[in-house]
């Protein structure tokens, strides 16, 4: 029997009583008790989902089967730089005007013409071509023409001192950037030398089976006739084989000297000059003018110039790069 409230009797008004739903609550748990008096085990419910929210499953998708997504957004996502960014950053052109080489396919990344706008690419692995022309967009790729003076070594460092290609590029090398030069001039010939951090490129550069011509201005002692052009061009035996010249022009002869104009994609230690001096015109002055579209231009001996896009571009194409 409860005790009352109060010590009268009368029920205290003030007590808080049980609230309409926690009765029914309590009927509905004695409602849920069997002949037994246990409680029964509530039957499982479905899942309820969402109408908005997409079912994902992990299996493989059939062919032709993909996730409902914006196609027009699909480009847009993941890691990388937009293309049309890149290009700008590349110095190719414009955002705009990126967008417009884009939409005309005259853009290529990976061996794929792209047309679709806001496709992100990874600047450091990406193969990205503009009307068939690589374009470097790698930042940190140094592409350099070094005018080599007359007396200085090609190398980056020699042991006795004397002066070389690398006192002149040693701010560059002493800031971390590690520099491979395309071929070697002996010391009494100047002009091109290529310098670069892209250690393939650099490679391929200088094999012979790659054939990137290389175009030399030489004065030589006498008066070349039209066969010795012919000759040079037949083939020449050498002590460590036969040579030959890809061309060869006479420019100029004056004062018993003659220059001529030699274009060969050999590469042999003091080619050129064992070339000319076994068809009876020994070398009185040598100039490397051109390796394949890098031309040498205006610069004074031992000054530097960064390669300009199409140059690059064209290096690389030689090489199939």
């Amino acid at each position: 029997m409860n005790k009352p409230a109060r010590r009268d009797g009368t029920p205290d008004r003030n007590k808080r009583q049980p609230a309409k739903g926690a009765a029914r609550s309590t009927t509905a748990n004695k409602q849920q008790l069997n002949k037994r008096g246990k409680s029964k085990s509530a039957k499982p419910q479905r899942a309820q989902t969402q109408a908005h929210s997409p079912t994902i499953s992990n299996a493989k998708p059939a062919k032709h089967q993909y996730a409902d997504v914006d196609r027009d957004l699909a480009p847009m996502k993941g890691d990388g730089v937009r293309l049309q960014k890149v290009l700008a950053q590349a110095g190719v052109a414009s955002r705009r005007a990126a967008e417009e080489l884009i939409d005309q396919g005259r853009v290529e990344v990976d061996g794929r013409i792209v047309r679709e706008q806001g496709l992100r690419v990874d600047p450091e692995n990406a193969i990205v071509r503009v009307d068939g022309i690589r374009v470097v967009v790698k930042k940190d790729l140094v592409h350099i023409a070094l005018n080599k003076p007359r007396g200085w070594q090609s190398t980056m460092s020699d042991d006795l001192g004397r002066p070389c290609i690398g006192d002149i590029v040693s701010e560059r090398v002493s800031a971390g950037q590690r520099l491979f030069h395309v071929g070697r001039l002996d010391a009494d010939t100047e002009g091109l030398i290529l310098l670069t951090n892209d250690g393939d490129l650099a490679h391929r550069l200088m094999h012979p089976s790659f054939e990137v011509p290389k175009t030399y201005l030489a004065t030589v002692q006498g008066v070349v006739d039209r066969g010795v052009g012919k000759t040079l061009k037949t083939g020449v035996e050498l002590e460590d084989g036969p040579a030959n010249v890809d061309a060869f022009t006479v420019l100029d002869i004056n004062g018993g000297k003659s220059l001529v104009k030699v274009v060969l994609h050999e590469g042999r230690k003091h080619i050129v000059r064992r070339l000319l001096e076994a068809v009876g015109h020994p070398v009185v002055r040598l100039v490397r003018t051109d390796i394949g579209n890098v031309a040498l231009g205006d610069g004074r001996p031992g000054t530097l110039r960064v390669l300009g896009r199409g140059e690059v571009g064209g290096l690389y194409g030689a090489v199939g790069l």
